[in-house]
């Protein structure tokens, strides 16, 4: 298992002050954004899929600081009612594949995308209940019309290449739940699994632990994020924990995030790595800074202290005592 960091947060710096800067916190893997709502500061996409020389110049620079790429990152809505979107998503991961295949970069992290409600929307559409029954309906046309068939493609594209695909649970589109992320596996391909951040579970009602149990035991965690959630009982008894209250008004939010252990307990923290370990997860927890209490820096240093003591880096030994 080892530590690293998505490099969106540092995206004021270029990639080797980047680096350095990582290395220097002590951190060996990182997450790159290629497309999409991380953007790709950091890596020329179509300059490394033209050239092989340019991907070794790249990948070099990762490697003589002894820092990994553990996934490329594009966030989108591939299955959007909106056909420019849709499209540009659905060219973003496709490069993001295709590139990942080529740098023997194992993940691809990603969103699932929402579609609208029919054939004629031109708005995306999130039912969370089955009442009125329209909702129901418009559930089950997403999934059957929609989302089933287009990750059905990216999921066999996925093995071609032999690159794994980690959906990112998240609220406001199809895939937030560990039952959707599970839903599209079984329904899709082996190759599509999850990108687990806790942050999103905590918000949402879900524990954690329990829920990289259930994950855990289908081998569908691909990816981690490292990122904590506070949530303020007196707003969510006022708002309910789907609010449209905007994330820089902190005080009146019903959840914020936090940089790990300013949420949550490092207890919660320990329990989740252990989970992780128990279940055959060795890949990278990527800490993932958006704070709106903490400079980049300080959420960074913080988590970076916090999980270096949380983390299991080695692997399991014989139990010589048993």
């Amino acid at each position: 298992m080892k530590l690293g960091v998505f490099d969106p947060i540092f995206h004021k710096l270029e990639l080797e002050e980047m680096l350095d800067k990582v290395q220097a916190a002590g951190l060996t893997a990182i997450e790159i954004g290629c497309g999409g709502n991380p953007g790709n500061h950091h890596c020329p996409t179509d300059e490394l899929l033209e050239s092989e020389e340019k991907r070794k110049e790249y990948k070099e620079k990762f490697e003589k600081r002894g820092i990994e790429i553990g996934a490329f990152s594009t966030h989108n809505n591939p299955v959007s009612p909106d056909p420019e979107e849709a499209k540009q998503a659905d060219e973003d991961l496709r490069k993001a594949i295709k590139l990942a295949a080529l740098m023997d970069v194992p993940v691809v992290n990603t969103f699932s995308g929402t579609p609208g409600a029919n054939e004629e929307a031109t708005a995306k559409n999130w039912p969370v209940a089955p009442w009125p029954t329209e909702y129901a309906e418009i559930y089950e046309w997403q999934w059957e019309k929609k989302l089933i068939p287009y990750w059905k493609e990216i999921g066999q594209l996925a093995e071609e290449y032999n690159v794994k695909i980690a959906i990112e649970m998240h609220g406001g589109f199809s895939v937030h739940t560990p039952y959707t992320a599970l839903k599209l596996r079984n329904n899709t391909s082996k190759n599509i699994g999850v990108n687990f951040d806790p942050s999103h579970m905590w918000w949402q009602g879900i524990n954690p632990v329990e829920a990289i149990k259930i994950l855990g035991k289908e081998d569908a965690i691909f990816h981690f994020h490292a990122k904590d959630t506070y949530m303020d009982q007196t707003n969510m008894n006022l708002h309910g924990v789907n609010s449209m209250i905007p994330y820089g008004e902190v005080a009146e939010r019903s959840w914020t995030f936090r940089t790990v252990g300013y949420g949550h307990d490092m207890k919660e923290w320990n329990d989740m790595i252990s989970e992780l370990v128990k279940y055959g997860y060795n890949h990278v927890i990527s800490i993932e800074h958006e704070d709106p209490l903490m400079s980049v820096d300080e959420g960074f240093n913080k988590a970076v202290d916090n999980l270096l003591d949380s983390i299991i880096e080695n692997d399991t030994i014989d139990m010589f005592w048993a």
